[in-house]
């Protein structure tokens, strides 16, 4: 029987959603904790084969959702590609910065980056293995512009400024620093394709800072070329793009890019999405983070209302951004439980 969430993303409407959570695998999770404490840090876990397929199992042993996403990072791709990666304590990332054409000139080949990502690859071929049969294996990337914004500020930013400052002084090098990461995105999703994924998907984090043409260039585009690209190379593997806060921009957002899926943030409304987006094919999405912390009534109710607002179309059932660290875990039981029975 084929599974549930590739049901989905063919475009079958089923009477019972698929599940999964972005950052399914992580830090609520006591067993995930202990794993990371063996591993050292977080970048040693990410390129520890065996530790990294663990913690992608540990959630499906916990709750049995309908796939399990490798457990990596986006920022392996430019690491891949030369820039140096590093994690503060208590604060997230820090890259060595891209600033100039010169910089970009120091980076890799996109060709080379399979010398750096060979552990991932070795991770989906064990989570291939181990999977329980009716789990679908999700592989993922960040898309180029989202990438870009790390690799330009050397860190998360509020309003992803310094990305949108160099693609205001120096576009063409912007768009060649777009094109690169493009390029290395399309080799690590084939591998991990090559090496057992089922589905891939591309996370655009920031896609609702770029607006108008920009949009156009830098969240549509790379996404197309990537999807176009995968297509080719593994005719039929399911993508799902994730434009996150791309409000209106998410209307006709598969159509554009040949995704397979789009998934929603919570900023937009279940409802609104089965009129505007859901009629292109399968939407993902979208509760709220937060319900996995506050838990109670107000959990079952918004994860029953969005399960029957996109009910008369493919859906796949997820949050509208990542788990969060102070989540409860029992809360994730009871998330699965009300829309299983919604």
């Amino acid at each position: 029987m084929t599974k549930l969430l590739l049901r989905a993303l063919a475009g079958e409407t089923l009477p019972t959603p698929p599940i999964w959570m972005m950052r399914q695998a992580g830090r609520y999770l006591p067993e995930y904790r202990a794993t990371r404490a063996q591993a050292g840090d977080f970048l040693s876990l990410c390129y520890n084969p065996e530790l990294a397929a663990e913690v992608t199992l540990q959630p499906i042993r916990r709750f049995g959702f309908d796939a399990a996403i490798l457990f990596a990072d986006i920022l392996l791709v430019p690491q891949a590609l030369g820039a140096d990666l590093w994690f503060v304590q208590g604060e997230g990332p820090r890259l060595s910065t891209i600033t100039s054409a010169a910089d970009l000139s120091a980076l890799k080949p996109a060709d080379d980056v399979h010398e750096t990502l060979s552990p991932i690859y070795e991770t989906v071929r064990i989570l291939a293995g181990e999977l329980p049969p009716q789990t679908a294996l999700i592989g993922f990337a960040g898309a180029p512009w989202t990438v870009a914004t790390y690799m330009i500020a050397g860190r998360g930013t509020p309003d992803q400024g310094p990305a949108h400052a160099f693609k205001a002084a120096d576009r063409s090098a912007f768009a060649a620093l777009i094109d690169r990461i493009t390029e290395a995105t399309i080799l690590y999703l084939s591998a991990q394709i090559e090496a057992g994924a089922e589905v891939v998907k591309l996370f655009d984090s920031w896609a609702g800072s770029l607006a108008g043409d920009d949009f156009d260039a830098f969240a549509v585009a790379p996404a197309r070329r990537i999807i176009a690209a995968l297509k080719t190379r593994h005719p039929g593997i399911p993508v799902i793009a994730f434009p996150r806060e791309a409000g209106d921009r998410y209307v006709g957002f598969a159509r554009a890019t040949g995704a397979d899926c789009v998934a929603l943030d919570n900023s937009v409304d279940a409802e609104w999405a089965a009129r505007n987006v859901q009629v292109d094919g399968c939407v993902q999405g979208n509760l709220a983070p937060h319900h996995m912390v506050t838990g109670g009534p107000d959990l079952k109710a918004e994860a029953q209302r969005i399960t029957r607002a996109l009910r008369g179309g493919p859906h796949v059932f997820n949050l509208g951004h990542g788990i969060t660290p102070d989540a409860d875990p029992d809360n994730v039981a009871r998330m699965i439980e009300a829309v299983r029975s919604a």
